[in-house]
């Protein structure tokens, strides 16, 4: 889980006020909001853009550590086919889960989310569970045909895209002959007359 050292921001969509649970085993609260995407989810390739909307579909249970978060996010991607460079446009959506411990609870586990001051945030959770779950070379579909090789054209829109066969440089000068089939009778003969 990745960790920030700031405060959560209670006028934050992705921050949950967990005071109506109080700490009574067993009692719930459902939360469905849609919050603001914050910046920096994703990879250089594809991602959340910044400000765009999150589905969240949660269900908050008081246990005895703290409060158990589970439920899912829905999530905007954009970026760019790794294959033709086509702008990729997508909804995706994750489930989450993370219980996050009172603050007196498991005082030794520094990596442990917690509720403070009542408050939960989700952004760490979001982040890295979208992240994790995002495609390592992302795709504008799976048949993606890419770009030529030779003049990047884009093979999606033209199948049949193709280039004379090109000949290596150092046999060039061999390109304009052609063989005589009078020459190669010619030297069957040539070479029968002198076995005899």
């Amino acid at each position: 889980m990745t960790m920030f050292n700031r405060h959560p921001d209670p006028r934050s969509g992705l921050v949950i006020d967990t005071h109506e649970l109080g700490r009574r085993v067993g009692a719930m609260k459902e939360i469905q909001r849609v919050a603001e995407a914050p910046e920096g989810i994703g990879m250089d390739v594809i991602g959340v853009p910044p400000g765009s909307p999150v589905d969240l579909d949660l269900r908050l249970e008081s246990v005895v550590e703290g409060v158990l978060v589970t439920g899912t996010a829905e999530v905007s991607l954009q970026g760019q086919c790794a294959r033709c460079l086509e702008r990729i446009d997508s909804a995706e959506e994750v489930d989450l889960q993370e219980l996050y411990l009172y603050p007196d609870k498991e005082p030794d586990d520094d990596e442990a989310s917690r509720i403070e001051d009542e408050l939960i945030d989700l952004e760490p959770l979001l982040r890295d569970t979208v992240v994790l779950d995002l495609p390592y070379t992302p795709v504008c579909r799976p048949d993606c045909a890419g770009l030529c090789p030779e003049c990047g054209a884009n093979l999606n829109a033209d199948p049949d895209h193709a280039h004379d066969d090109r000949v290596d440089p150092r046999w060039a000068g061999l390109s304009g002959w052609a063989a005589d089939p009078d020459d190669d009778n010619e030297q069957a003969s040539q070479q029968a007359e002198s076995k005899e």
